[in-house]
């Protein structure tokens, strides 16, 4: 964990949401973990990523709760742990994510997971009977950054979401696009998130050794490692995402314009669960699911947008991306104009 990595206030609102009514407490678990109080007040806000993660052990200590007083019964002291040493059994990341989903079942009253596989995509979806809709927006994103985040750990590397959405509307956040991905929406149906379900079929390759490390500083380690927008990764997408596809510069470019190696850059990235093609490739798909969305581009513009000079090829991309047309994606997805 380096210093410069920082996380949103929002994310220490959500922690410490228990407390909203107990200021005197509240003030104490801050001070403990050296955040300012009065930063709660400034939607801006951002907190070093040690001082986040002293909180977090801090505030599920306080509380003898590892869901942080989000559900009605909560997540005993040592939950999260018997889980993970369950999970590091399983062969591959969907058995993992099943038997997660079926653990954190035993413990939880008012939050359930689903996964559903639909040939090349897989959905993660979650149900809250909670009728608190604070409670139900930072219990369901919990739940899902904890699943997204402990299938990253499992496989080593990072799971790129394609398509984020939630019940709940709340302000957008610089982290979101890191968090999330760039197609996010808000005020739907359901909550729930999207990715290629080939991700799924890769091996668990976590031991008890590396466990045993993990617990020292999980789950709060990898919302910062793999989902931290000063992270090596971060920086690569988004300086493809801001520019445009044919102003995108090589591997070789891309680590020069860092003052790294190329040998460095990409050892780098790999720590961090990614490859530059894959950033690419991810990119690419991100700015197309959001022109169909979101413009009346014809998709021949928006095959050219991206670098395909053959809508063709365009075609046969974003079905492998998403397992659909690029035309039945967008009759399907409303949009956020």
């Amino acid at each position: 964990m380096r210093e410069k990595d920082s996380v949103s206030i929002y994310f220490v609102q959500l922690i410490v949401h228990a407390l909203r009514d107990q200021p005197l407490r509240l003030q104490s678990v801050l001070q403990a973990a050296e955040i300012d109080m009065a930063l709660l007040d400034d939607p801006t806000a951002r907190v070093s990523a040690s001082a986040f993660a002293a909180l977090w052990l801090i505030q599920i200590k306080e509380l003898g709760d590892e869901f942080f007083g989000l559900d009605s019964h909560g997540m005993p002291l040592g939950s999260f742990a018997l889980i993970c040493r369950g999970l590091i059994q399983e062969p591959n990341l969907e058995k993992a994510l099943r038997q997660c989903l079926s653990n954190f079942g035993l413990f939880l009253r008012d939050f359930r997971g689903s996964l559903i596989i639909r040939g090349p995509r897989a959905v993660l979806a979650v149900d809250t009977t909670t009728d608190d809709p604070v409670r139900q927006r930072f219990g369901e994103e919990t739940f899902l950054l904890l699943m997204i985040s402990l299938l990253c750990w499992l496989g080593g590397r990072r799971i790129s979401i394609d398509r984020a959405q939630f019940r709940q509307r709340r302000q957008r956040l610089s982290d979101d696009s890191l968090l999330w991905g760039f197609n996010l929406s808000f005020g739907e149906q359901r909550t729930e998130i999207e990715f290629s379900s080939h991700c799924l079929r890769l091996p668990v390759v976590q031991s008890l050794p590396s466990l045993k490390s993990f617990l020292r500083t999980a789950p709060q380690w990898l919302v910062i490692r793999y989902r931290n927008q000063r992270g090596l990764a971060a920086q690569v997408y988004q300086r493809l995402r801001n520019s445009h596809y044919g102003h995108w510069p090589t591997l070789l470019e891309m680590a020069d314009e860092l003052k790294l190696s190329a040998t460095t850059f990409r050892r780098r990235l790999e720590r961090e669960g990614c490859a530059f093609q894959g950033i690419k490739d991810d990119v690419r798909r991100g700015i197309a699911q959001q022109k169909l969305r979101d413009t009346e581009l014809s998709v021949v513009e928006i095959a050219s947008l991206v670098g395909f000079q053959e809508p063709s090829a365009f075609h046969r991309a974003f079905k492998k991306w998403t397992g659909e047309s690029p035309g039945a994606y967008r009759s399907r997805t409303p949009s956020s104009l």
